[in-house]
């Protein structure tokens, strides 16, 4: 006979993978389609990418600390922050459609050597302008509709393990 383990450590455990996998995996794909096709960020991407940069640190602080009661409030914490990642990235997809105005201009954030210089030269990286879409959605669209969903499993699954574990 096959022994299962108990719901609330498959629940808290599936929240913490899910809490490191999405955020790692979204920054990898931002980080490929930066440095690998040369798609570079506006302001609102690098908005979206604090998220999961965060969401990161506080699962592997999850990781460090798991079986202690913290745990839990640090996966919940990861959580929103790929909550916050997804939800600016709906907005940077209403701005990329014109469904609404931005609340930033234009940006860039490359500059080497002579300051002036560099901002004259630099790329103009729009917020309005999807980089790339793929089916007419564009990254800050699939950062919406891949973190949203995950973000709420997360906080589903960590607030279902640590009340089935209280």
């Amino acid at each position: 006979m096959v022994q299962h383990a108990p719901a609330a450590p498959r629940a808290a455990s599936l929240a913490l993978v899910l809490a490191l996998a999405v955020p790692a995996v979204a920054m990898a794909t931002a980080l490929v389609a930066q440095f690998g096709f040369g798609l570079a960020p506006c302001e609102m991407c690098w908005w979206q990418r604090y998220g999961h940069i965060a969401a990161i640190a506080l699962a592997i602080l999850a990781l460090l600390r798991r079986g202690h009661p913290e745990s839990t409030v640090l996966v919940i914490l990861a959580g929103l922050g790929v909550l916050s990642s997804g939800l600016i990235g709906a907005f940077h997809a209403g701005v990329e459609y014109h469904w609404w105005e931005g609340i930033t201009t234009c940006s860039t954030n490359h500059i080497e050597g002579d300051p002036l210089a560099a901002i004259l030269a630099a790329p103009l990286v729009r917020c309005d302008t999807p980089a790339w879409t793929l089916m007419d959605i564009s990254m800050a669209g699939y950062n919406f509709l891949f973190s949203v969903p995950a973000a709420l499993a997360i906080l589903v699954l960590a607030v279902r393990g640590r009340a089935q574990r209280a």
